[in-house]
Formats: structure tokens, sequence, C-alpha cells
């Protein structure tokens, strides 16, 4: 396994018991095309896409967009931030992890029953700026589907869309060229970020169930190991399924037919740090969306969204924990996220 891999395997008593078989990424994903076209004008804040390398340039470029959106043939800077159930995990699930993943770095640590949302402002912001610089007014955020919003970026009317290497199958084949699809990580605000890449995901494992035959034990190891090593497997793994397997033995021409998975590797193979996943809790994120929900329709505000996100975190381990009688196992970060 990568060190990214070993480090996201199921671990308790420094035993790993899981083995993780596909990284996903996820950031800012961006037109290439949009943002050159944009850089190239006299009006622009920065010369090229290569300059935005931290929030107050992210947030500058965004907003100087939208404001000459007329003169880009765009419709918006940014893709809609869609409230819709299919496209609700987008800020209730993968956003949410990223002040997670600084708050734990702060302490240094895997896990944590209480936080205390240090940087759930951040999210604010940026959330935020998707509201206020995308097609789409306030009071119809909640009727846009994923659909809708991938729509809008694959069809080359906004220039950024926060989502992940998966976006790829939806995105092909329409408006915007591969060369042309990049990879921001999730600019926030938070002190720091620039020095981290995209957020990586490496939640699709496998384990093998140690009540299992000793004969069906070993044929696992065996089919394990053929996708891991054999040529043929190492094909279906990442042409066939299109997963990229965060292990040594897959080189660069075993890695998905996926523009937006290169891009993010890219920092990777760069020496930069990604942004952990760490594992949080459904109703947790289906109270912070409950929330936002809120807050986009003005029947609520921020306060509560943050409230949702940290005194609700506290309350649903607590019920995880009364239910389950155990907690996740906290352990120090490790190389360049201590």
């Amino acid at each position: 396994m990568t060190d990214e891999g070993k480090a996201n395997s199921y671990q308790a008593d420094g035993n790993h018991y899981t083995l993780p078989y596909a990284a996903e990424w996820y950031g800012i994903i961006y037109n290439k095309k949009i943002v050159n076209d944009y850089a190239s004008k006299d009006y622009a804040v920065i010369d090229s896409a290569d300059d935005i390398k931290d929030w107050d340039t992210f947030k500058a470029v965004v907003e100087d967009m939208q404001a000459h959106k007329d003169d880009l043939g765009i419709e918006g800077a940014m893709a809609t931030p869609g409230l819709e159930s299919s496209d609700l995990y987008r800020f209730a699930s993968h956003m949410t992890r990223i002040p997670l993943f600084y708050e734990y770095k702060d302490n240094n640590t895997t896990f944590m029953p209480e936080i205390k949302g240090t940087y759930v402002d951040n999210y604010k912001a940026l959330f935020d700026l998707e509201m206020n610089n995308c097609p789409t007014s306030r009071t119809l955020l909640t009727s846009k589907t994923y659909e809708d919003v991938t729509a809008e970026f694959s069809l080359g009317e906004v220039a950024f869309y926060p989502n992940g290497v998966w976006a790829y199958t939806q995105v092909k084949d329409n408006e915007v060229a591969d060369k042309d699809l990049g990879m921001l990580p999730y600019f926030m605000g938070i002190p720091g970020e620039e020095k981290y890449g995209p957020a990586g995901i490496y939640d699709a494992s496998w384990a093998v169930n140690k009540n299992a035959s000793e004969k069906d034990k070993q044929a696992t190891f065996d089919f394990i190991e053929w996708l891991f090593s054999s040529d043929e497997g190492k094909k279906v793994m990442s042409q066939d399924m299109g997963f990229a397997v965060p292990s040594t033995a897959y080189g660069d021409k075993d890695q998905p037919d996926n523009p937006l998975t290169a891009a993010a590797r890219k920092y990777e193979t760069n020496g930069v740090p990604m942004v952990r996943s760490f594992s949080t809790l459904d109703a947790w994120g289906a109270d912070v969306q409950d929330a936002l929900v809120e807050y986009v329709n003005q029947t609520g505000k921020w306060d509560a969204v943050a409230d949702a996100y940290t005194n609700g975190w506290a309350k649903e381990w607590k019920t995880f924990e009364d239910t389950n009688g155990v907690l996740p196992e906290a352990t120090t970060l490790n190389g360049d996220e201590q």
C-alpha cells in the first residue's frame, strides 16, 4: 500500500484490519479555458490559473469573474450549490470534512468525540461565495439537483465546481475538453490550507471474515493478490472499473483514464499532502444539512448550522457510543499531518 492507503486503513490496537482499494479525491474542479480566458483580460486579478494558490486569490477571482460574467460569456463564476437531496452530500458530507480535518490536525488526532467547530465559519465563507456567485437565485437553491449543477459546469456555463473525481463521467463528452479540467483544494481561508491538496477518500475497502473457512480465506487472499499485482488484475481495477488503487504496484500506466484523477494525483506526486477525510455519522450530516437549508431559505440563521456542526457532533457520537459500546480509536496523525 501507499502511505496514504496505509493511513486510511481501519486501525485498532496498532493493527490494520482493512485494505483500501480505491482512492478518490474531491476539491474545486475548474475549467482552465474559462479561467485563462479571464486571466487574459485587462481587469483580471491573476495572470493565469496557476496563480490561484490560496483563499484570498480564489475569492477575488470568483467575485471578479462574476462581476464580468457577461463579458466572459458565462452564467456565473461557480456552479450552483444545489440543496435538493441528490446534491446535498457535497455540503453535508464532503465539505463538512474539510474544517473537521484541520481541527483534528490542530489536536494531532484522528478522532474527537467533541469538537469546537473552530473552522465552521470558514465553511460558511466558501458556501456564501458559492451562493452569491452562481447562476441561481438563493430562493431556488433547494430545487437544484446534482444533475442540474453538474450540467452548468459540463456545458461550460461556470468556471468552478466543488466536487470529486467521480463527476468526470457526467462531465466528459460535453463542452469541457479533458485538457481543460483542473482541480484546486477546498480553499476556505483556514490557516495553512495552502500547504495541502484536495481531500482524499478511501472509504472503499476490503476486509476478510475471520470466521470463513481456511479454503475461502486463502482463495480471497489469492484473488486480492491477483488484482493488486498481475497485469490483467491491474487492468481490471484501473481501466475496467476506473479505480485509482493506493498500491505501490500501480504505476503511472496503471491509473484510470480520468483527467480529474490525474490532476489530484499530481499534488501527491509533487509531495503535497492531501486533506484526510475522516469518518462522520449520517445523522450528524443530516442535521447539518437541515440547518443549512433553513439558512438558505432565510427561515433560520447560521448559528443553527454551527450548533448542528458542533453540538450535533457530540450528541450523535454519544448516541453511537451508547448503542455500540465503543467509539473510533483515536491515534496521532502521521508525517506532514502532525
